[in-house]
C-alpha cells in the first residue's frame, strides 16, 4: 500500500517539475482580415521566467514570429502575445495560413521543454467570378457557360442561376428543368447544354461560394432562336441563280466577240513600201 502511495507522490512531484503545454484548438480557422487566437496554455511549470518562442512553418521551412519577447517576421505590428504564451494575430491575411509551433523552455523543471503545433487556416472570400454566357444559340445546338475565380480559399464551389432561380445539378430533380439536357459541374463552374431548347433562354449568372462567403457576376442574357430552313434554302437558290446568270452572260458576251482584242478586229491592209534603188519620176500627165 505504501509503495503505491509513493509512486503516486513521485508522479505528482515529477509533474510539478515538468513544463506541460495544451491548446484549446489545434486547428483554428479565421476569415481574412479578422483576428484569431492561437492558444498555447502552460498547464504545469516551476520555472518562474520560462523562455517562450513561436515559429511559423510553411513549406517545411520554420521562421520566428515571436523571439526574445518581440514579435518578428511578417507578423510584426500585426500580432501580440497574451500572457502567458497565447499568440494573437490581429489582422490575418491569406499568407498567414501555415503551421505554428509554440515552444516553452523551463530550465528549472525536470522536463524542461514542451511544444504544441497549431495549424491555422485563413479563409478568403471569393472575388467576383469571370462569367462567359453565349449571347444567342440556335435551337438544338450545344452551348457552354463558364464561371471561374481563383482568389477564394478554400477553393470555391459554383452555382448557376437562370432568371434568379438556381439551376439544380440534376435536371431530373426539378419539374422546371426536367426536360433540359445539360450537365452542371459545381467544382469547375461549367454549365453545358447538349441541345438547347426555347425554354433555356433567359438571364444567367454564376455564384462562387466557400466557407468565407460568396460573390456573383452580373446577369447575362442568352437568346435561343429557331433556324429558318426555308429562308436558308431560298437564299441558296437565289445565290445559285445569280451565279448562273453571270456565267451565261459572260459566255454570250464572249460568243459575240466583246472580249476579242483590237488587233484581231483592225484593218490588216499595209501600204506597200518603195522598192530599193528606184526613183519615182512624174510624167507629163501627172503634172
Amino acid at each position: 500500500m505504501n509503495f503505491t502511495v509513493d509512486l503516486f507522490d513521485l508522479a505528482c512531484y515529477i509533474s510539478t517539475l515538468a513544463v506541460i503545454l495544451k491548446t484549446t484548438n489545434p486547428k483554428p480557422w479565421v476569415n481574412e482580415f479578422e483576428s484569431i487566437e492561437l492558444s498555447c496554455m502552460i498547464e504545469s511549470i516551476s520555472t518562474t521566467n520560462p523562455r517562450i518562442e513561436w515559429k511559423k512553418i510553411k513549406m517545411g521551412e520554420p521562421s520566428y514570429v515571436y523571439f526574445d519577447k518581440e514579435i518578428a517576421g511578417d507578423l510584426e505590428k500585426r500580432a501580440k502575445i497574451r500572457e502567458p504564451a497565447t499568440l494573437v494575430i490581429l489582422n490575418a491575411t491569406r499568407a498567414d495560413t501555415a503551421d505554428y509551433r509554440c515552444e516553452v523552455t523551463a530550465p528549472n523543471d525536470q522536463k524542461s521543454f514542451d511544444e504544441i503545433l497549431i495549424s491555422l487556416t485563413v479563409r478568403v472570400k471569393p472575388v467576383v467570378p469571370r462569367c462567359s454566357v453565349p449571347k444567342s444559340v440556335p435551337v438544338g445546338k450545344p452551348a457552354e457557360l463558364h464561371c471561374l475565380e481563383d482568389e477564394g480559399y478554400p477553393k470555391s464551389h459554383y452555382q448557376w442561376f437562370r432568371n434568379k432561380e438556381e439551376i439544380p445539378e440534376d435536371p431530373k430533380g426539378s419539374p422546371k428543368f426536367f426536360n433540359s439536357t445539360y450537365t452542371l459541374n459545381g467544382e469547375m463552374g461549367t454549365l453545358k447544354f447538349s441541345a438547347v431548347r426555347k425554354e433555356d433562354a433567359g438571364e444567367y449568372y454564376c455564384r462562387a461560394r466557400n466557407e468565407a462567403g460568396f460573390s456573383e457576376c452580373g446577369p447575362q442574357m442568352m437568346e435561343v432562336y429557331d433556324i429558318n430552313i426555308a429562308g436558308i434554302i431560298l437564299g441558296v437558290v437565289v445565290v445559285v441563280t445569280v451565279l448562273l446568270c453571270i456565267t451565261v452572260g459572260i459566255f454570250c458576251a464572249y460568243k459575240r466577240g466583246y472580249f476579242t482584242s483590237q488587233k484581231q478586229m483592225g484593218n490588216n491592209y499595209k501600204t506597200p513600201a518603195k522598192g530599193d534603188g528606184v526613183d519615182y519620176v512624174r510624167t507629163e500627165d501627172e503634172v
